[in-house]
């Protein structure tokens, strides 16, 4: 069992202890007024660092080493009861218990009612990862154990039970909340409140005023959750990228928070930014809030505070019961400091704070009442249609490629911030600029993060159940809709909207994937989203699909999801293809074999023997799916191309080297392809980021933060200045991601054959313009004498002849064939494979390891090593990997390197820089292990 996992099932003993306590909770209390100068998010911290040095469940303690630890410590902490007097205060905790045990509904908010055998979970639980948190099960991510999990006590609802104690009753008091899965009861002290008609839906966002069915002093409020279905209701499933969750999903998975105010609340307050282009000397800023009077008198409110700093005031008169939006005099900003993406710019916030103060009819002191705040960036986004048809999204007036992935939330939605921070800190490491989320949206915190990090998100709903059930041709699982999920998916439009319309990193809304919604449906969503002064583009599907108002989305979804050859990329000949043209919205080349330390984590010896010996087996971590549960396309393209694995050592190996290629070409291809004249490649998500379990597919990375092949592969394709070969053509271009030109600059191009022959030499002057621009520097032209495997090293300097990128690449004069009329939606056949197991012929080298040091810088550990290939003949040292362990061997998790799987030539040397914390290295001594195509694995400390 893994550290991580095991640190989230081992609270049983802890936990048992919390039943019946009572703690104060802490209260979300409004900012102090803001300066002129923006701000960043509260709570924000640098990408690296520490959340919290008192708080052990918010330190930088992660995964795999210790982020299961905090998911303990916060089992420990979670109270279930609040005692609430901030004007807005989440629930910690819950007492949880099935309705099988409960035959009086009425009765589990009654006073006295025993609690005896509910078990304490943390706020933002399912059923399930309750269940896992007391050691109920083993740990679900090794082997089949999921399977072994009793499905049938998820078939009936569940009861989730806080207490809340008032010590004030002169105030109202709220239930606020979203995410639930997927519908439920709300009682309090022994009144239904709402029923699982009225709270139905994962996104919609429900302000349920329970302030004549409260008192002082203890107070019990409990949730009937309903079993989760993904195909008859309006919420979260998964498909075919992993084993679904026994319980679906079923429970909490947002904050239940309880808001006090007086008689006017405060709901809404956001920002509505109009940004000059291209000039950005101008941001014109209107603050807009609903205001409500929620007591059954009429009164007067002033609503006051600042936005950027600026003063704003409005005053209202409100009937009894009535609200009202409130809209505050236009802002006019005078050089605003601009939001954008990581790799172009700064990421400055501002802030909206405001109160709403109360003057009655007996009382000529106003009072304060409620309290609302915001944070936001000033930027602008757009988006056209190219000549061809392709979607091209723009940021404060500069087209920009979207290179993205498509993000995955832990399988049982298990919410850990400092684990979600790694792999953003992945994202960024990776080069990409954009994250897509289909579904699965995400915790208020991680479009903070992203904010903070200048990291694009792409939020939209999920495919191929409820949300598209009435538009699906069939052949998917989503029920047609009734009549009553008409609104529950307004709603949630609404809910999303309302919550993400701030957040500058959320550049678009997808309203539909594999399908475009029908006439009805778009008019509830474009409506709701207008009422939500929604400000950015509104996508039909992520397929090309078009809807009645909207038309094309530009985007294309013709896969593939399965291995195909690096050279597919590179085309445009076939419109049915996911070549490198237009907007494709999710497509990669399928498997994702992780390293052997984490193989050798999730599967038995018997399932990894199975796994290199027979590639048509299915596989369970591969795919719920029969198109994708085995590896028969993937192992015939391995053993076509370099060779039959001779064991799993082999197999690995060869794995990482073909998901290398081919990830790297997917994303040369797509930016060497953005600024055509005809049909440009605008934007690419790879299928996928990471795998929400253990898992041997779509993933540049694994559930323990480990890196494979495609990671590297991925990161040094998005290098910011690049030099890259192409597949088509055979001409090395330079592709520059930054936002300046780039002058002077010289590439080198070498081939070599196997022995280390060099078979052509050029170098030429490149400049390059900013923004995705490209240069040609040459064309390798044909070569005489080559061996059937043969390198190519293409190096860039700048004009002080300092290294900028470097690349090397195995090729064959035996190049790889595709049948194109046999494309079907997830691959491609190849009828003939390019001879690559030359490589397994490479002579041996070495490396020595130089000038190894290590560094701590308060939570930060820096390792730095020189690798030098010393051989005295003419063999590369071929694809050496570099990893951080410690005592015991394994590998120190999350770690960025600042390049690897680097290959170097006799007399060349590589200074290597890994970055990791200290608390997941623990006592050990930092060590770097060494393993290379063609040099025995060694061992070295790195102290």
């Amino acid at each position: 069992m893994s550290a991580r996992i095991a640190r989230w099932l081992t609270v049983a003993a802890l936990a048992t202890a919390l039943c019946g306590a009572t703690a104060t909770a802490r209260t979300t209390t409004p900012p102090a007024a803001a300066a002129e100068s923006p701000t960043s998010p509260a709570g924000s911290s640098s990408a690296a660092g520490p959340s919290s040095a008192a708080d052990p469940a918010a330190s930088t303690v992660t995964t795999p080493s210790a982020v299961a630890a905090r998911a303990a410590v916060r089992s420990v902490h979670a109270q279930t009861s609040l005692l609430a007097n901030g004007p807005a205060t989440p629930i910690p905790g819950f007492l949880i218990q099935s309705s099988k045990q409960v035959p009086d509904d009425a009765a589990v908010t009654k006073p006295g009612f025993p609690t005896n055998g509910w078990l304490p979970v943390a706020a933002r639980t399912t059923v399930l990862a309750g269940l896992l948190a007391h050691g109920k099960y083993p740990d679900p991510y090794f082997s089949t154990n999921m399977k072994s999990i009793d499905k049938e006590q998820f078939t009936v609802p569940w009861w989730y039970r806080s207490n809340l104690d008032l010590t004030d009753t002169s105030k109202r008091t709220y239930l606020d909340f979203s995410g639930i899965l997927s519908r439920a009861d709300v009682w309090v002290n022994g009144n239904l409140v709402a029923d699982k008609n009225q709270i139905a839906g994962t996104y919609t966002h429900h302000d349920l005023d329970i302030t004549d069915l409260v008192h002082k002093g203890s107070n019990a409020i409990a949730f009937k959750i309903y079993p989760n279905n993904p195909n008859r209701d309006l919420t979260i499933g998964w498909l075919d990228w992993v084993q679904t969750p026994p319980d679906r999903n079923m429970g909490m998975v947002r904050d239940i928070l309880v808001r006090r105010s007086g008689p006017v609340a405060l709901r809404g307050a956001h920002v509505v930014t109009k940004l000059t282009v291209p000039s950005l000397d101008r941001a014109a800023l209107t603050a807009k809030v609903d205001v409500r009077n929620d007591s059954a008198a009429p009164v007067r409110t002033t609503v006051h505070g600042q936005v950027a700093g600026v003063p704003i005031s409005k005053t209202v008169d409100l009937a009894a019961k009535e609200k009202k939006t409130v809209t505050f005099d236009t802002v006019e900003l005078r050089r605003p400091k601009v939001w954008w993406p990581a790799q172009l710019g700064k990421q400055p916030m501002y802030s909206l704070t405001l109160t709403a103060s109360v003057t009655g009819q007996s009382s000529v002191a106003a009072r304060s009442s409620d309290v609302a705040q915001s944070s936001f960036g000033v930027r602008e986004v757009t988006s056209t249609l190219t000549s061809a048809g392709g979607r091209l999204y723009s940021i404060n007036g500069k087209p920009l490629l979207i290179r993205g992935a498509g993000y995955n939330a832990e399988i049982f939605l298990r919410w850990d911030q400092q684990y979600v921070q790694d792999k953003l800190n992945y994202v960024k490491d990776l080069g990409l600029n954009a994250i897509r989320l289909e579904g699965h949206l995400e915790p208020d915190e991680f479009f903070e993060m992203t904010d903070r990090m200048g990291l694009l998100v792409m939020p939209g709903w999920e495919c191929c159940d409820k949300w598209e059930g009435q538009v699906h041709s069939g052949g998917e699982s989503g029920e047609r809709w009734v009549e009553a999920d008409y609104p529950i998916a307004k709603a949630s439009m609404t809910g999303e909207a309302e919550r993400l319309r701030d957040h500058p990193s959320v550049f678009t809304f997808l309203i539909g994937s594999d399908w475009a919604p029908n006439e009805r449906i778009e008019k509830n969503y474009l409506d709701a989203l207008a009422a939500a002064d929604w400000q950015t583009p509104v996508i039909a599907s992520a397929s090309g699909r078009k809807s009645p108002q909207l038309g094309s989305g530009g985007m294309k979804m013709n896969g593939p999801y399965d291995w195909i050859p690096p050279n597919y990329w590179y085309d445009k000949a076939h419109s049915d293809s996911g070549g490198a043209w237009g907007f494709n919205s999710e497509t990669s080349g399928g498997p994702g074999i992780p390293t052997m330390d984490t193989l050798n984590r999730f599967l038995t010896p018997a399932e990894l023997e199975i796994l290199w010996k027979d590639p048509t087996a299915a596989q369970y971590h591969r795919s719920s799916s029969s198109t994708f549960n085995n590896f028969k396309l993937f192992g015939n393209a391995l053993a076509g191309r370099y060779g039959a694995p001779k064991n799993l050592d082999d197999y690995v190996r060869k794995s990482h080297l073909a998901q290398y290629e081919n990830v790297r070409a997917e994303f040369e291809s797509h930016a060497r392809n953005f600024t055509d004249a005809t049909n440009p490649s605008t934007g690419l998500i790879y299928w996928q980021l990471n795998s929400g379990w253990t898992s041997l597919n779509w993933q540049l990375f694994d559930v323990y933060l480990d890196q494979n092949g495609a990671y590297y592969g991925a990161k040094k394709a998005n290098e910011p200045l690049h030099i890259q070969y192409s597949y088509d053509d055979q001409s090395v271009a330079v592709i520059n991601q930054t936002p300046k030109a780039a002058n002077g600059l010289k590439a080198t191009v070498k081939v070599y054959n196997l022995d280390g022959t060099e078979k052509f030499s050029q170098t030429t002057k490149v400049s390059v313009p900013g923004g995705g621009g490209k240069a040609t520097a040459l064309t390798i032209p044909a070569i005489e004498g080559l061996s059937t495997t043969y390198l190519a090293k293409l190096v860039l300097t700048d004009p002080a002849g300092r290294e900028l990128s470097r690349n090397v690449y195995w090729l064959s004069t035996k190049p790889d064939t595709l049948d194109w009329s046999k494309t079907d939606w997830w691959y491609t056949p190849t009828t003939s494979y390019a001879d690559l197991s030359g490589l397994s012929d490479l002579a041996p080298a070495t490396v020595r390891a130089d000038n190894l040091q290590t560094v701590r810088t308060g939570y930060s550990v820096t390792t730095t090593v020189t690798l030098k290939n010393t051989s005295t003949g003419k063999t590369p040292a071929f694809f050496v990997d570099t990893d951080i362990v410690d005592n015991a061997g394994k590998p120190v998790l999350p770690v960025r390197w600042t390049d690897n799987a680097a290959t170097l030539w006799p007399g060349e040397s590589i200074t290597l820089k890994a970055t990791y914390r200290a608390s997941d290295l623990g006592t050990s001594t930092p060590s770097i292990r060494i393993t290379a195509w063609n040099t025995p694995t060694q061992t070295i400390p790195a102290n």
